[in-house]
């Protein structure tokens, strides 16, 4: 018999939903609801079996997003009522240091993620509106909160702290959180899996590259150290983001060119990463665009590339063993030259690439017989993270 966990990923001005199966890992149905509270809506729902719905309507708040869901279910399906729902489950970009695992979710719960808020503005705010709309529309189900950050409580002090003033770190919160936690604990999981052996016993590095890109140095099943930081803007070189930054160019840049700090915030957000080197953030671009010879292309890519070979080689030394480097999300799964760019020149540190293997598709091995680390492509699956972490604490 079915046993499916409602997944629910709430935006300020978006509704992403997906029932899954948590025995099979396949998903039931899914869809996407966008530009809630604007003068047009599109919404999509769609499952196995049935035409894609597709409508552009007004959708005012997040309440009648859940409501046109609903509808979408007991008109074309699949039945809510034979799926078994155990329960419904949240993503919650921040956790802070309180939320170490998946959590129930009651009016303390959502205080306190309505109190991390200023960790997380864009974000949590959202996530909460989501909560809020679900329990009214699912009253009758367990309601389980999934932290992003929560993967990653377990990196030890030496790495999580900055040095700055105590004082101002633990008055303000300021540490090393990580995000994308699901990602990285479903690839490490799953990357144990292909090996054969017990999690506890494998280390693996994982880059999960998509517009947004992070990379988790993963012991035994348990995050050490992850590229992110107090917020998703420091590690990699990302589709807007800048990654890691001199924090001496903020001041520069608002001193000398008289950016404020929102404009500043903005830069590095929206404005950098591969947007701001090339014109584009869109990797398929840069690199259809490097594959011409244009200049600044062919120069994004090798700074892409420096920074995750750094990140990897740091990992390294703080794995000490290695067993295997996993690719992952969009880029990570589908662009064989960054996955060549990122471990180029690492032979040495017994990382030999197998070209035939590296371009070809789906969940693979793409090192060389020969290479001492493994090296693989592991798709990445949040939505069934979350729901299998809901059926743990509620099934």
């Amino acid at each position: 018999m079915t046993r499916s966990v409602f997944v629910i990923n709430a935006g300020s001005s978006s509704l992403k939903y997906q029932l899954v199966d948590v025995d099979s890992g396949a998903a039931l149905a899914g869809g996407l609801i966008e530009r809630i509270g604007e003068t047009t809506g599109e919404a999509k729902h769609e499952a196995p079996g049935i035409e894609k719905v597709v409508e552009r309507r007004v959708i005012p708040d997040h309440e009648h997003a859940f409501g046109w869901v609903l509808r979408q279910f007991d008109q074309h399906g699949p039945s809510l009522d034979s799926a078994q729902l155990l329960g419904v489950g949240h993503r919650v970009v921040q956790g802070g240091a309180r939320f170490d695992r998946a959590v129930r979710i009651d009016e303390d719960v959502q205080q306190q993620i309505e109190d991390l808020a200023p960790l997380a503005p864009l974000h949590n705010p959202a996530n909460l509106q989501g909560i809020r709309s679900a329990r009214a529309t699912f009253p009758g189900y367990p309601h389980v909160a999934v932290f992003d950050t929560a993967f990653h409580l377990t990196i030890p002090p030496a790495a999580h702290r900055y040095a700055i003033e105590a004082q101002v770190a633990a008055e303000h919160r300021i540490r090393k959180y990580g995000f994308h936690g699901t990602s990285h604990q479903f690839v490490s999981r799953r990357m144990a899996e292909m090996l054969g052996r017990p999690l506890d016993d494998v280390n693996t590095i994982v880059l999960h590259l998509g517009n947004g890109a992070s990379a988790t140095a993963v012991r035994g099943g348990r995050s050490v150290e992850t590229s992110m930081g107090m917020t998703p803007l420091a590690g990699l070189v990302m589709g807007t983001r800048s990654g890691d930054i001199d924090p001496g160019v903020i001041f520069h840049l608002h001193r000398v060119a008289g950016l404020s700090i929102d404009e500043i915030d903005t830069l590095l957000n929206k404005r950098s990463g591969l947007l701001g080197m090339t014109g584009t953030g869109d990797m398929r671009d840069v690199l259809q665009a490097a594959d011409a010879g244009i200049e600044r292309a062919v120069e994004a890519l090798e700074v892409v590339g420096h920074r995750l070979r750094g990140t990897v080689g740091a990992y390294l030394a703080h794995l000490g063993r290695t067993d295997a480097i996993a690719f992952t999300a969009g880029i990570g799964e589908n662009a064989a030259r960054v996955r060549e760019i990122a471990l180029e020149g690492l032979e040495g540190l017994g990382i030999v690439l197998d070209p035939e293997r590296n371009a070809g598709r789906g969940e693979r091995r793409i090192s060389a017989d020969g290479s001492a680390i493994e090296v693989w492509v592991v798709p990445t699956n949040e939505e069934l993270e979350i729901a299998r972490q809901v059926a743990d604490l509620v099934g």
